[in-house]
């Protein structure tokens, strides 16, 4: 029996994994859930998986939590609160598994220790790979934790692997198992038709609103700059050790296809399915074996017809400058990140246009790119100083704003 330690436990991810599984008493133990702020979620997970520890990052959710608890009469789950707690139960001696579904930088330090511990991390935060990429991978070699991929599309990847490869998550040389490219699929988010000159008046609501997929609101918006797919791009390269060159983004609006791995004899290999993203993470949960996941397979006879499209850099200028990142190093790829999430979350709150998430992204890449990353704590440095950038540039647009509306 696997025992687990849920990182955010209360989004959509986690929400996913514990349906799983649910489905599976047998086979798997939590011990600890994680969660930010929902209380009401939170209290109903604890009543169902009857988790040892709980951990609510703001504290004044723990303390709510606790009420609760008494309201209940429950009186044997530890209740912990805040940042260091997350590193805590990411370490739990009697945790073999990690589930890291913390959304943006907040959960890099977490699904750090719990690689550092040797865990088995399904790994949901692609923003741990992308700020601190070869950190990660040295922390993985040194104490055998293994990595297996939760994103739909990186977990698609990982099943199209030989089998070598994905035992060697982090450091497979997919050239000579006769791999020549990777091919990252991506739905082009609801705007892949929308006019261009227009995409300055999209809303927050409109953004949100994924034509395939039922996800947070930051990544959601991340999907509709295709900044998603860009992380991704970044992402592959470390988990699959190869270089921005042997990766292709391919748009497929049916989101059908999760992603390809083709080979040098002509091959490409695919993986399908329906877009729920507990494929996926009860593919992980159970490897190398098969468990039921709650999700309906492929009806071929009712499944639409396949398109593909290459990207539009004009419609998508936050994928290319994620690409970029990828080839400029780990400055660029950090700053881009934190640049990203300060961005996004102004845009969430109505304080910038929707085009000003990549003016912001540009800027902090270019101001910060030449900047040294070779530790963690030189990684947190970095991401707090992009953070001030991108909060001082959105302070002007505002400002400018507000000018603009005066005159």
């Amino acid at each position: 029996m696997r025992k687990l330690t849920i990182l955010g436990s209360t989004g959509s991810i986690g929400v996913s994994t514990l349906d799983v599984v649910s489905r599976h008493p047998d086979k798997y133990q939590v011990i600890a859930l994680a969660a930010n702020r929902n209380v009401e979620l939170m209290l109903s997970q604890c009543q169902q998986f009857k988790p040892q520890m709980v951990v609510m990052v703001c504290e004044q959710a723990a303390s709510q939590l606790l009420v609760k608890f008494e309201q209940h009469k429950i009186a044997d789950i530890k209740v912990l609160s805040g940042k260091q707690a997350l590193i805590e139960v990411s370490e739990l001696q009697q945790v073999d598994t990690v589930m890291a579904a913390i959304v943006g930088a907040s959960g890099m330090l977490p699904t750090l220790a719990a690689v550092e511990a040797g865990k088995r991390v399904l790994l949901a935060n692609k923003e741990a790979l992308v700020t601190s990429g070869q950190i990660f991978i040295d922390a993985m070699k040194k104490s055998n934790a293994v990595i297996l991929p939760i994103d739909s599309e990186h977990n698609a990847i990982f099943q199209c692997l030989p089998q070598h490869g994905q035992q060697n998550v982090g450091t497979c040389q997919l050239a000579s198992e006769g791999v020549s490219k990777i091919l990252l699929t991506g739905s082009g988010g609801p705007f892949r038709t929308r006019a261009i000159n227009t995409l300055d008046l999209v809303t927050p609501e409109e953004a949100c609103a994924h034509p395939n997929w039922d996800m947070g609101q930051k990544i959601s918006v991340d999907s509709a700059t295709m900044m998603n797919k860009g992380l991704e791009f970044i992402e592959a390269k470390w988990l699959f050790n190869v270089d921005a060159d042997d990766i292709q983004v391919v748009l497929h609006p049916q989101s059908t296809i999760h992603s390809m791995v083709q080979y040098k004899d002509g091959s490409v290999l695919a993986q399908m399915g329906n877009p729920d993203m507990r494929t996926p993470i009860a593919h992980a949960l159970a490897y190398p074996e098969r468990i039921e996941a709650g999700v309906e397979p492929l009806d071929f006879f009712k499944t639409a017809s396949f398109e593909f499209q290459q990207p539009d850099f004009k419609r998508y200028p936050n994928l290319k400058l994620a690409i970029e990142a990828c080839k400029s190093g780990q400055a660029a790829c950090t700053a881009l990140n934190a640049a990203n999430e300060i961005a996004v979350a102004a845009f969430l709150d109505n304080k910038i246009k929707f085009t000003d998430i990549f003016s912001i992204n540009k800027a902090s890449v270019t101001q910060f790119v030449a900047n040294t990353v070779e530790t963690i704590e030189q990684v947190i440095a970095l991401d707090s100083k992009v953070r001030k950038y991108a909060q001082s540039m959105i302070e002007g647009l505002a400002t400018d704003s507000y000018t603009k509306e005066k005159e």
